[in-house]
């Protein structure tokens, strides 16, 4: 129907990242096709060196292809420029990385609302917005505690309301249980199929097998390329 919404959120058509090292041509991504559809749940899976950190920058506008096509929301992402790209981050995209990324200075709520200070949002609006993201994953109570008085898991927390307080299209998250014991990365991860569970389209980055499992689709690199794309029936927490 005309004016309906894709549901395409992500198309790679033939993409190569391709770096100069001397005299040698490496092709981190070497020909990479495939869409991802809006409310998919995706983990990308590889060895060391095989691609994911790079498709997942290139994903995430942190960085360019070096040719072929990228597509977000319909839009393509080749020819946005600095400014476009930036907008693009804080308004499409949210991020959840293994290290946090927390302004360790800063209240937990106002790391949630620093997303929506690039947005023009009135500080009354940011404040509210960020407290009921906050309540969302438990952390209602703990608004004034800094990165530093809470637990990983707690940060962790922290860094996925921050993600999805802009309501983006799509939440990538970069091995979001690395620096978590086993206990803490089932908790996030409970929390991330249930913010899949409401409609959002996750694509992870991961090398844990039993994380990979709470995904509907596992893309498999390998050496820059494609190794497999399966869909699989998701295991959730017990």
């Amino acid at each position: 129907m005309p004016g309906e919404k894709s549901s395409t959120v992500i198309e790679f058509n033939d993409v190569y990242r391709t770096y100069k090292m001397g005299d040698q041509v490496l092709n981190a991504l070497d020909g990479v096709s495939l869409e991802i559809q809006r409310n998919e749940y995706v983990a990308v899976v590889g060895a060391s060196g095989s691609g994911k950190s790079t498709m997942m920058n290139i994903i995430g506008c942190l960085d360019r292809a070096t040719s072929g096509d990228y597509r977000l929301n319909g839009t393509h992402v080749g020819q946005m420029n600095e400014a476009e790209l930036a907008r693009a981050r804080n308004r499409e995209i949210g991020f959840v990385f293994q290290s946090f990324n927390l302004l360790a200075r800063a209240s937990a709520l106002k790391n949630v609302m620093q997303p929506l200070v690039y947005r023009g949002v009135s500080h009354a609006e940011r404040v509210k917005r960020a407290s009921e993201a906050l309540e969302r994953v438990g952390l209602g109570g703990r608004l004034d505690s800094r990165p530093n008085q809470l637990s990983g898991g707690q940060r962790q927390r922290v860094a996925i309301s921050r993600a999805l307080v802009g309501e983006p299209a799509i939440l990538l998250a970069d091995e979001p249980t690395g620096n978590l014991d086993s206990a803490t990365s089932r908790e996030i991860m409970a929390l991330i199929d249930q913010v899949h569970e409401q409609g959002q389209t996750i694509i992870m980055v991961t090398h844990e097998p039993d994380i990979a499992a709470h995904c509907n689709r596992v893309i498999r690199l390998e050496d820059g390329k494609i190794d497999s794309d399966v869909r699989q029936v998701r295991q959730v927490n017990r």
